[in-house]
């Protein structure tokens, strides 16, 4: 396992500097109810790149961020590397080498056994976001991620086993308290049935995040817009991106046993405490889109 060093990170010249990390980190020794001393500086420069740069913004997304982990149990309670490598033994969960056009990390996922019965939503859900963490730690900032979904294989039947409650944390995880640039959802090889999938999902997103959804049917060429097919997993290599993402999750054991520890401690938070209700109770607009600083 290797961590990017932030010699290596403030080298990317993304407008991050370590001045604006040391103004961060003193405002996090402030709040009594977020865990100062488990966030890394790494930390501190994903939320504030992925807010643009913007200090007032990145705090409020921070604390977002940290806030879901904690009341997001199906996702951050238990994040067993055992479990999530038998969720990635059926599902490739990979990065690809190319960038997008504009330099976005391209993020790939697909079935592998398409059996419906082994398929659980809120499981793969939990093990894509472990991937995730684990490729920031590894590569730091990225301009934007475009995450791309392969429905090749999926039936309805897949489908029937989307847990509407799982699906609108996530969504609403993505839209406002993932620490990256989300610049992309790339729906491909959609089948005739997808729009029983978008059904679902539209009530829980922005106007920003359907602005971002891309639906290509099979054989569409419009895919060509954003990246080339052809830097996309073959078939063939299914199995070596598998294999390494599987050796990934096991070199981040110990990251995954110290990661519960960037929770919140609600009773310590200035003000009330914050619950699911709050979360859900009418947040209106989008942390991410407001110009506060």
């Amino acid at each position: 396992m290797t961590y990017i060093s932030l010699e290596q990170e403030y080298a990317k010249e993304t407008g991050v500097t370590p001045q604006d990390i040391a103004k961060l980190r003193q405002w996090l020794k402030t709040q009594p109810h977020l865990p100062e001393k488990h966030i890394t500086d790494l930390d501190l420069i994903l939320a504030f790149h992925a807010c643009n740069c913007s200090t007032g913004l990145a705090k409020q997304v921070l604390d977002l961020n940290l806030t879901l982990r904690t009341l997001f149990h199906n996702f951050y309670k238990d994040r067993s590397v055992d479990r999530a490598s038998k969720v990635a033994t059926d599902i490739l969960f990979t990065s690809v080498t190319p960038l997008s056009s504009k330099g976005d990390k391209i993020f790939y996922s697909r079935i592998l056994n398409t059996d419906p019965k082994i398929f659980h939503f809120g499981e793969a859900v939990k093990t894509v976001l472990m991937v995730l963490e684990t490729l920031q730690y590894e590569e730091g900032t990225w301009p934007g991620l475009q995450f791309v979904i392969d429905y090749e294989g999926v039936t309805l039947a897949h489908f029937a086993k989307i847990d509407i409650f799982t699906l609108q944390h996530f969504l609403y995880y993505l839209q406002e308290g993932i620490l990256l640039k989300l610049n992309g959802l790339q729906f491909i090889n959609a089948p005739s049935f997808i729009d029983k999938l978008l059904m679902l999902m539209k009530p829980f997103m922005t106007k920003e995040l359907m602005d971002k959804l891309h639906v290509h049917t099979a054989n569409s060429k419009t895919l060509e817009n954003f990246f080339s097919v052809e830097d996309l997993p073959k078939a063939e290599n299914f199995e070596a991106h598998r294999d390494k993402t599987l050796k990934r999750l096991q070199e981040f054991r110990q990251y995954f046993e110290e990661e519960k520890h960037k929770r919140v401690t609600e009773s310590l938070r200035p003000g009330k405490p914050k619950t699911i209700s709050d979360i859900f109770g009418g947040v209106e607009g989008s942390f991410k889109t407001l110009d506060i600083d």
